[in-house]
């Protein structure tokens, strides 16, 4: 199935395609520096290898087969035909087996250690249209074409492991040392997995209202998405420093980025140069990918980490800014903002409790 023109006519509209190419090409830069800092991590390794040989690709394909509905063309034929779509756009040649398992919450995962496997909770499909499905679909495609299977299913078993030594005083801390950085690296590869559903989507209202239940249900009529992503510019640039330090408290637990936070970063990216680039056919190709130094991924990362820090709106990483300028002394700035004694440019004290607030109901997302 070749097409010169790089688009397919698929139900409803033309869709682009996108042969050959490498997950580089949408790849957060914080997910490519996360997974390099995890592999790192001491201990990691022998973790790694020990449970590669304790957890088998087969039990987990039978726990499937017995006890969730496999899609196909007879069973959810809609989602079997999103699916090779999605494997068509992002030319991923096997195409992996997707499962619905029976669970009210919305949710949607891609595990396996040889190979991918994708299941999507019958919340997800009763939640979700069709263009909004196609979009998640493509974001655990994402997933598979990115290798993040493998680390996401170790994740799953380390944290259900934890559960389970948590008496144990050291070997728990072990382990959710792991944990705490695979779920770093995590929550950054959401990022990039939402890039590549809004590459097989190519519909960025789709991938926004999809977003947008996922955070409030299904209540669109009730919702607004430029209300919505200006929450994400409240939260990111709101309150003050204790503020700050509440958003990190509240984020390291998760396994996904807050919600509004996805759809303000995925809505910054669709609107890049970089984007643009890929929807024009200028990408990273897989062909390529044996000849890319990890030099060069490390100057990417850090060159996006710089630009992030200079244009964070975070009034911790404005203070961090204002210390590496020389504006002052960080102990007495902190000693300030902590003690309610700070009437400066964190928009004074009586916002304390607001701000502790505010961030409280970011986290609920």
């Amino acid at each position: 199935m070749s097409d010169n023109a790089g688009t397919e006519r698929l139900p409803g509209r033309n869709r682009r395609r996108f042969p050959g190419i490498s997950s580089r090409a949408y790849e957060h830069p914080s997910d490519r520096s996360a997974l390099v800092a995890l592999r790192k991590l001491s201990g990691f390794d022998s973790v790694f290898k020990a449970l590669s040989g304790l957890v088998t690709e087969r039990s987990l394909r039978l726990l499937f087969l017995a006890n969730s509905v496999r899609v196909n063309d007879e069973q959810f034929a809609h989602l079997n035909s999103m699916l090779r779509d999605a494997c068509y756009i992002l030319d991923l040649e096997k195409v992996p087996p997707m499962y619905v398992s029976q669970d009210p919450n919305p949710n949607a995962m891609c595990i396996g250690l040889d190979a991918p496997v994708i299941v999507l909770t019958t919340g997800l499909v009763e939640l979700l249209d069709e263009e909004e499905m196609r979009t998640v679909i493509g974001h655990e495609v994402g997933h598979a074409l990115s290798g993040h299977a493998v680390y996401r299913t170790i994740l799953l078993f380390l944290t259900n492991l934890a559960l389970k030594v948590a008496w144990i005083p050291l070997g728990n801390v072990a382990i959710m040392a792991i944990v705490t950085a695979l779920r770093e690296w995590f929550r950054k590869s959401e990022l990039s997995a939402d890039r590549a559903g809004l590459l097989v989507g190519q519909d960025l209202q789709a991938s926004m209202r999809g977003l947008m239940k996922l955070a409030g249900g299904n209540h669109l009529h009730s919702m607004n998405v430029d209300s919505f992503l200006a929450q994400a510019e409240e939260y990111e640039s709101g309150g003050d420093i204790r503020d700050s330090v509440l958003k990190i408290m509240n984020v390291l637990p998760r396994s996904h980025p807050f919600t509004a936070v996805r759809a303000a970063e995925l809505k910054k990216w669709a609107e890049s140069r970089d984007h643009q680039r890929i929807m024009d056919g200028h990408y990273d190709r897989r062909e390529d990918d044996k000849q890319t130094s990890v030099s060069d991924s490390f100057k990417q990362s850090a060159g996006h980490y710089t630009e992030s820090f200079k244009n964070s709106k975070d009034p911790l990483m404005g203070l961090v800014r204002d210390i590496a300028g020389g504006a002052g002394d960080l102990g007495g700035k902190l000693r300030d903002t902590f003690t309610g004694r700070n009437t400066g440019s964190s928009g004074g004290n009586g916002n304390g409790e607001d701000g502790g607030n505010n961030s409280g109901g970011g986290s609920s997302s």
